[in-house]
């Protein structure tokens, strides 16, 4: 046995790590830090092309009608739904995967999986005779690159100490979360162009006023195709399994009858279920609200914002603690949505585009801040709890106390995700709604604020107010 300190430099059983102590700081500092920023590095262009593939659906949508096919506004919004719908669900199942599977090889196999929807979507789009089942399934598909948010996040916690989790997982997912915009601003370019020659097939032609124009919308999936294959190979060969991250499913299973898990779960849906949801919705929302608007110019600025402000949303919650700028988060979005409110077509302004992005822009922003401080509360409480038990009996315990811990995080980390996924299916299926019942969205923005009236009171009472039941 190893005492704090002596571990030697390699113990590592081919790309397995036998040994890993991050929180014994000769450790960290003479190999874990290298070694975990290595795994974090290869972990986070993955994850990128993850959410790219997983929100491709979004551009695509808006371009389906102009290359011939008549779908309904409705029938639209499902399609910009169903892969948050399916990534949700099978984040369920992705969040025990790592301790079952190894990270290295989850991360390289999920990340290969992702091959399905691209080239999927690349040969769909070009026959006019695809029928909307077949595209519910690819969008379905497009769910694989949901579900390893939760492997992903799950996988990044084990590596990292607790004083830089909310530094590393935010990295990790504000970067990783890139992908939305970097699809919303890359597939409206590469669509203009035959950038794969005569491998990517011909172009479709579309009519917009007295001007004929040519899309290879099959580019939407096909550009992301090379990079996909890349990713896994590095993974494969780059990444490292934790063995003592190990556990079955039934030694995760414990989460389920831990209240705190269920309690982040509800807040986790509040921050990137909105993130995920409004980016989802957000170009079909513009051109149903503001039809003079080219939505795809400004579609991609909102995930841009929440992605980029997220690391800044772990680094603050380990200065401040997570449940204060959780608390403070979920006010700002309750006001944010009031203004969009008041900015829509049918709102007190009569209409303004430029300050209904202005307050999406909040929204994105504030979502991604919240993010990154939800995620930093999760190990906190769960390391906190355990901790609690383990008092008064003994090194062992404690010991034992903290590697429960970080299983345990760890499973809340992807089971959370999970949860806040389907807010990618249930805010764009609640725009379409709204507006097929009452002919425009406001229906669903009231039930926005209320749910973050839920979150503030909760975050309130459970971990930001003096005396809470557990402060992080």
């Amino acid at each position: 046995m190893y005492t704090s300190g002596t571990i030697p430099l390699r113990n590592r059983i081919g790309r397995v790590l036998t040994i890993w102590t991050p929180e014994d700081k000769a450790f960290w500092q003479r190999e874990g830090r290298a070694i975990a920023n290595l795994n974090l590095w290869i972990s986070i262009p993955a994850l990128f092309l993850s959410f790219a593939v997983w929100m491709v659906w979004s551009v695509v949508v808006v371009n389906l009608p102009n290359i011939g096919f008549k779908f309904t506004t409705n029938q639209l919004f499902w399609l910009a739904a169903l892969p948050a719908l399916c990534g949700a669900t099978l984040r369920i199942f992705y969040s025990f995967m790592v301790p079952i599977f190894g990270g290295r090889k989850w991360t390289a196999i999920s990340t290969a999986s992702l091959l399905l929807p691209a080239l999927g979507i690349g040969f769909a789009v070009q026959d006019p005779a695809t029928s909307y089942p077949t595209f519910i399934m690819l969008a379905l598909l497009c769910g694989f690159g949901g579900g390893n948010f939760a492997s992903s996040m799950a996988n990044i916690s084990f590596f990292f100490p607790k004083e830089r989790k909310g530094s590393a997982l935010g990295l990790n997912a504000g970067l990783g979360n890139l992908g939305v915009s970097a699809v919303q601003f890359v597939v409206p370019l590469v669509i203009t162009a035959g950038v794969f020659g005569t491998l990517g097939g011909e172009p479709q032609s579309w009519v917009e006023g007295a001007e004929a124009r040519q899309m290879w919308l099959q580019n939407a999936g096909f550009v992301w195709v090379p990079f996909i294959l890349a990713s896994a190979i590095v993974a494969w060969f780059g990444m490292n399994d934790i063995a003592s991250a190990k556990a079955s499913f039934s030694d995760q299973a414990v989460i389920f009858k831990r209240r705190h898990n269920w309690l982040m779960c509800w807040l986790y849906l509040g921050t990137f279920g909105s993130f995920i949801g409004y980016s989802a919705g957000f170009p079909l929302l513009i051109r149903s609200q503001f039809p003079e608007v080219n939505a795809l110019a400004f579609a991609f600025l909102g995930p841009l914002v929440g992605a980029v402000i997220r690391p800044f949303g772990g680094w603050l919650s380990d200065k401040l603690g997570g449940a204060p700028v959780t608390f403070w988060n979920f006010v700002a979005m309750a006001l944010a949505v009031l203004g969009v409110l008041y900015f829509l077509p049918s709102g007190p302004s009569g209409g303004n585009f430029y300050g209904f992005l202005a307050m999406f822009m909040l929204l994105f922003l504030t979502s991604g801040i919240g993010n990154g401080s939800t995620f930093r509360m999760i190990p906190i409480i769960f390391l906190t709890e355990r901790m609690r038990e383990a008092a008064g009996k003994g090194e062992a315990a404690k010991e034992q106390a903290v590697k429960d811990a970080n299983k345990e995080a760890a499973a809340v980390l992807g089971f959370s995700s999970a949860i806040g996924a389907y807010g990618g299916f249930f805010i764009p299926k609640s725009y379409g709604t709204s507006i097929a019942m009452t002919g425009g969205p406001e229906g669903a923005l009231y039930v926005f604020i209320a749910f973050y009236i839920t979150c503030i009171a909760m975050t309130w009472w459970y971990y930001s107010r003096k005396n809470a039941e557990m402060p992080c």
